[in-house]
């Protein structure tokens, strides 16, 4: 070869080289300002078209300034009755806060309890201080924790915001680290190479900091939206995707290099094998996400997009510095192993050689003598599993579960519910015309499950002076019997909402926290019904233009979706018997669908692209065989990697992170060890030759 020709062959992995250098140092501070644009307003999570998404952008006008009230609730430090004195001292605490930072209208007096046991104050704080609130609701607490022989606690939807905004801060640089090291460790204990996993590694941050950096310009231009869910999901996905990548591109060169030697040749052959698979593999995983806009809740529309771009960069990365470094190292990625090849290709007409050596050598024998056991001992098991998964309830987590930590508002509300009706502090919230105020304030009071009801005058409290008008609206507020996060309460609103729309020319809406939730369980409901389908058929049109059959392709679909529904019953299992969850967010299901199958079909993609490729050559048993060892180790490393990185999630104190992080990572087990391991193949076993219908490779 020319030596001009040889220099311009290594200065392009040299020059990909360096511009990955110089774009990590200058796009990797993203990934830590990413929260500077993140929101964590909860209001944002509502469904678009909802009753009581309408009420609140109408209630917006009943406020001089937007405000999240905190509630203030002090009990007797002896279990006793309150004061006289101590109700005055904590009137007189509430008072001291008026016109303080971050506090606006009107603060309330301290109003006692029914049992006289406890008192409870409402400070409005103002909306949008982002990460002033927990300063500001830690003022409040200070403040109002002067009363002498009674104890102060903070709740109310300002507490909860801010206790909220504490289990998100931070969470940039802490699940990053625990993903980071989680998939080291896996890397270097696997692959026993110090090179290679951190080159893998590397090109799996430089995948993330390109993402952050796209995501963070996007949100600052409000093209996308981005809270503290999606920031730690884009995170693990990022590093799983681009983790998984590499580890197929890696694998396939080691392979190339010990066949043919010279490291430019056994890249391109690399290339040429892992491609088509990669990009299949992506574009599954970028589709079923941006299948997520099809959703009418906020925070699923917002994971699409900003997925499907951490997707796009993993591949990005893949395809250009991962190559250009293994070029440039060589063999000595891979020390102090030796590259060698998975399967002989002077190997017997059947593969048997081939198959009978190492694990997955042993594994693809088995399948290969015993199809049809294993096929119908794995179902079987899959099915007994799956027959759990319609007891798993996803209608909402109750307040007190949200974190799965002890947090200030969660024992606040717990006091509030025990002195307070339970509703208190969290009213359903009508808007009615001003002309039927009355009529609708009846209305509501009568309603069962409700038990007091009185318009919002000019102080901003209930029942105290003339009705505000705003528009020629007011506003009810209802406070409920059962606690705001109950099933009782949720069933008040129904009847609630029925009893005033019945009012004549109210145009009443119904809507508050229960409302919200309520109208949430309904639209994740709808959404899995329309969404589901469409991931689906998706996944079904890739595997037919890939694998350029029909059979095959539905089998897959077919296995992946018994793998989700497996999974949701053993997590109905573990989350009722061992963590002691009552219930499940309404969005649960649904993001552990799209990440479990659209992932779970990228290892069957792997599996069954290199089995296509030895059946042209070999037919389809021997292809069967050596598909399934020559990817066997890589595949299940991948799985690993990917479940460890998603169980890293849990980091986050949060119910709904750990759901997902238990549904995906154990689901992406069973598929990669059961479904993908044998499952699959002792199915494609034993349909034989006719899985490629209608191709012509089922005629060889």
């Amino acid at each position: 070869m020319p030596s001009a020709q040889r220099t311009v062959r290594w200065i392009t992995p040299v020059v990909l080289v360096v511009v990955w250098l110089l774009l990590g140092g200058l796009l990797g501070p993203y990934a830590g300002k990413l929260g500077e644009v993140a929101s964590n307003d909860q209001a944002s999570f509502l469904p678009q078209s909802a009753e009581s998404t309408r009420v609140s952008d109408l209630q917006k006008g009943f406020a001089q300034e937007k405000s999240l009230p905190a509630i203030v609730v002090w009990t007797a430090e002896d279990g006793g009755k309150i004061t006289p004195q101590q109700r005055t001292a904590a009137t007189r605490a509430l008072a001291s806060l008026s016109g303080d930072e971050g506090i606006t209208g009107k603060v309330s007096p301290a109003l006692p309890s029914r049992d006289g046991q406890a008192l409870q104050g409402v400070v409005q704080v103002r909306s949008g201080l982002g990460d002033e609130l927990p300063s500001v609701v830690e003022h409040i607490s200070s403040a109002t924790d002067r009363v002498e022989g009674a104890r102060a606690e903070l709740g109310g939807p300002a507490a909860s915001q801010a206790d909220l905004s504490e289990a998100f801060s931070g969470i940039d640089s802490l699940l990053l680290i625990v993903a980071l090291v989680v998939v080291l460790l896996i890397l270097l204990l696997v692959y026993r190479s110090v090179l290679l996993p951190i080159v893998i590694i590397v090109s799996a941050v430089f995948a993330l900091s390109l993402a952050c950096a796209v995501v963070y310009v996007l949100a600052q231009d409000d093209i996308v939206r981005v809270d503290g869910q999606v920031q730690g999901i884009l995170s693990i996905l990022v590093i799983g995707a681009a983790t998984d990548y590499a580890l197929l591109l890696s694998s396939r060169f080691r392979e190339e290099l010990a066949v043919q030697g010279e490291r430019f040749a056994a890249m391109r052959s690399a290339l040429r094998g892992s491609f088509g698979a990669i990009t299949a593999s992506a574009a599954t995983v970028a589709l079923g996400l941006l299948a997520l806009l099809l959703s009418d809740l906020t925070n699923n529309r917002a994971l699409g997009p900003v997925g499907a771009i951490g997707i796009v960069c993993s591949v990005v990365s893949t395809f250009t510095f991962l190559p250009a470094v293994l070029v440039l190292v060589g063999r000595a990625a891979f020390w102090p192993a030796k590259p060698r090849a998975s399967a002989d290709p002077d190997d017997g007409e059947d593969g048997a050689t081939a198959s009978s050596t190492g694990l997955w050598g042993r594994v693809a024998a088995r399948v290969d003598r015993s199809p049809r056991r294993i096929w119908a001992g794995t179902l079987l098991a899959l099915l007994v599993f799956a027959a759990f998964s319609p007891q798993l309830k996803s209608d909402g987590v109750p307040l007190s579960e949200i974190f799965v930590k002890d947090v200030p508002s969660v024992s606040a509300q717990a006091t509030l519910s025990e002195h307070f009706p339970g509703g208190s502090g969290n009213p359903a919230v009508i808007i009615a015309d001003a002309g039927s105020a009355r009529e609708v304030t009846k209305a509501a009071a009568g309603t069962d499950g409700v038990v007091t009801a009185a318009p919002v005058s000019e102080s901003g409290r209930p029942g105290q002076g003339e009705p505000l008008v705003v528009d020629g609206k007011v506003r009810i507020d209802a406070t409920l019997e059962g606690s705001a996060d109950s099933d009782d309460a949720k069933r008040t609103v129904e009847r609630l909402r029925s009893a005033v729309h019945d009012v004549p020319r109210a145009d009443a809406l119904v809507g508050g926290y229960t409302a919200q939730q309520s109208d949430i369980q309904t639209t994740a409901e709808h959404d899995r019904s329309l969404i589901v389908p469409v991931v689906l058929l998706i996944i079904l049109v890739i595997l037919a233009a890939l694998l350029r059959a029909l059979v095959i392709p539905v089998l897959l679909v077919a296995t992946v979706a018994l793998n989700f529904l497996a999974t949701l019953g053993v997590a109905t299992l573990v989350f009722d018997n061992l963590l002691g969850f009552e219930g499940t967010d309404a969005s649960v299901p649904l993001y552990g669908f799209v990440f479990l199958v659209a992932l779970g079909v990228d290892y069957n993609i792997f599996l069954l692209t290199r089995v296509r490729e030895e059946a042209l050559k070999h037919g389809t048993r021997a292809g069967i065989r050596r598909g399934l060892t020559a990817t066997g180790g890589v595949i299940t490393s991948a799985g690993v990697v990917l479940a460890a990185t998603f169980a890293a999630l849990v980091v986050i104190p949060l119910a709904f992170l750990v759901q997902i992080a238990f549904i995906v990572a154990f689901g992406v087990l069973m598929d990669t060890l059961v479904v993908r391991s044998l499952l699959v193949p002792a199915l494609a076993r034993d349909i034989g030759p006719a899985i490629w219908w209608p191709g012509a490779l089922r005629r060889r």
